[in-house]
């Protein structure tokens, strides 16, 4: 393919806009973390603004050149690699990093996508103000990344998905258009949703560069706890407890196996870094709560405290360890947080984003685990999440000693923990999206109908399928 038209472009953006194998490192773009997937790319075209990007998908278009969109590269499924070999470009996002305004009478901000997680909550912590939005990989992912996959996190149980938080979105189109739909009001009728369609959509039909988000009042005070537990379905029954007691300040409730603990500790340990378990004698499962309130008189810790003696006196919990100090905090949500990670050290671990209906999580688990144990005898399940939202990280680590004991049975795996989430009536993509890795699954275990109107969609906004091709449709 000639580059022709990429040295034209160069010419009229920034320096530092065009990246090209040829001459530069396209290392940190083109391959994702996990490893699963790599890119060859065309180029990487870094856009500082939204008119800049506009002029590169025009001249993309025009040159008919695929796009795949690319934040903080922390995705799971594939969903911002190019794929072929340098027939593609890679837009990454990362200059268009401006907080450009935060509004606090009408609890909102604005920021551009290429903005990291982190710092959009702390820029709102300064109004006194919450993003409600708040993921292990807050650092690294961006906020155009969090909205193309609608992506949720810990505080979903309280404040929902990203999709729930955007009052209006800035997006490239197809040919280059501009819309222009950062809304400052909450209540906008006014035709379809536009903005709902594109967040999700991973960059399939259009390019967010710029968001609207509704914000909370900060919290003032705060509680945090650790459960254990016989079953999930005592955790179901604590979750019932915990939303009768404390509902309006509930914001985390994150089930835990004794598996994740263990790996966890061994992990750190492999790095040199000391980790206690939280509990003094292990649980089968594990419960974090997190409660919080933006009154700073709420008594909090008294009533998490009163709520968890009365299930632990009636013997519906085995042991509770409720936080008495920022650093018991942060060794609870450090467990939590690196459990993804430590799966690594026994090998090849096959994971899955998944939702089934909360009061079926016990059911859902024992069945598909017998199932799992007929494929690869011996495998562990090391299932996670956030269970009051439905969302399960169903992960599978192989067995001891046999790092690669998942990897030629991934196919076979995969079908029956799929056939098992049709079953239970729940989704194979919960908040981590589609991408390559579940496209050809999706297309097996979606509605058809609902299928059929994805395909309209795309081909209406996408005609010449220049967005992220390849990935969910």
């Amino acid at each position: 393919m000639s580059a022709d038209w990429l040295e034209a472009l160069e010419k009229v953006l920034s320096p530092g806009s065009v990246l090209r194998p040829d001459r530069d490192d396209l290392g940190a773009y083109e391959t994702e973390w996990r490893g699963r997937y790599h890119s060859e790319a065309l180029a990487v075209l870094r856009p500082d603004s939204t008119e800049a990007l506009a002029v590169m998908v025009q001249s993309c278009t025009q040159a008919g050149v695929p796009m795949v969109p690319q934040g903080g590269n922390t995705g799971l499924v594939g969903g911002a690699v190019a794929t072929g070999h340098r027939t593609q470009v890679i837009i990454q996002l990362g200059r268009m990093n401006r907080v450009r305004q935060v509004d606090p009478a009408s609890a909102l901000m604005i920021v551009d996508a290429g903005v990291p997680v982190s710092v959009a909550q702390e820029k709102a912590k300064t109004h006194g103000l919450r993003l409600p939005i708040d993921l292990a990989s807050s650092d690294s992912a961006m906020i155009g990344g969090i909205l193309a996959t609608n992506a949720g996190g810990v505080l979903t149980i309280a404040y929902g998905n990203a999709r729930s938080l955007v009052v209006g979105l800035e997006a490239v189109l197809a040919d280059g258009q501009i819309w222009h739909g950062l809304s400052e009001v909450r209540k906008d009728n006014a035709g379809y949703a536009l903005k709902d369609l594109l967040v999700g959509s991973e960059g399939t039909l259009g390019f967010i560069t710029a968001a609207s988000l509704a914000l909370v009042p900060a919290p003032k005070v705060s509680a945090t706890a650790w459960v254990g537990l016989k079953s999930v379905e005592a955790a179901l029954g604590l979750l019932d407890q915990m939303r009768s007691d404390l509902s309006d300040h509930l914001r985390a409730f994150e089930l835990i196996p004794s598996l994740a603990v263990e790996l966890v500790m061994k992990a750190r340990q492999a790095q040199g870094l000391s980790t206690r378990a939280i509990l003094d004698a292990p649980c089968p499962w594990q419960v974090l709560i997190a409660v919080d309130s933006s009154d700073p008189q709420a008594p909090l810790e008294e009533r998490l405290m009163s709520s968890l003696m009365a299930v632990y006196e009636a013997g519906l919990v085995e042991d509770v360890v409720v936080s008495q100090s920022e650093s018991d905090t942060q060794d609870m949500w450090l467990m939590r947080e690196s459990i993804s990670d430590a799966q690594q050290i026994e090998g090849f671990a096959l994971k899955h984003d998944i939702s089934v209906p909360t009061p079926k999580f016990g059911e859902f688990i024992a069945q598909t685990e017998v199932g799992l144990q007929k494929i690869v005898p011996g495998l562990r399940l090391c299932a996670f999440g956030h269970l009051a939202d439905g969302n399960l990280h169903f992960n599978l680590v192989p067995p001891p000693g046999q790092p690669d004991a998942l990897r030629p049975h991934e196919e076979a795996i995969v079908d029956w923990v799929f056939g098992q989430v049709r079953a239970f009536n729940g989704s194979i993509a919960a908040e981590h999206g589609v991408g390559l890795l579940r496209r050809e699954a999706l297309r097996e275990y979606a509605d058809p109908t609902k299928w059929w109107a994805m395909r309209q969609i795309k081909q209406a906004l996408d005609p010449k399928d220049l967005f992220n091709p390849g990935k969910i449709v």
